[in-house]
């Protein structure tokens, strides 16, 4: 799927993978807008990685040129 394809599914909670990462990369996960110490958090990206937990995540122009994201189950 492209990246367009899978964004909406990212934000209704699924979480996805590209198949071309093959590494430590266990899935991303949409973490909707919120707040912290009473101030307002855009949504937001996360990573999690094996051994690691989550780290933020931003997409490169490759990720979201990609058409080998997949659904985590």
């Amino acid at each position: 799927m492209t990246f367009e394809e899978i964004l909406p599914r990212l934000k209704n909670g699924e979480k996805i993978i590209r198949k071309g990462w093959g590494g430590a990369e266990l899935y991303v996960k949409y973490v909707p807008a919120t707040t912290l110490d009473d101030l307002d958090m855009n949504p937001y990206f996360v990573i999690n990685v094996t051994g690691e937990g989550y780290t933020m995540f931003t997409p490169t122009v490759c990720d979201i040129l990609a058409d080998d994201w997949e659904i985590v189950l």
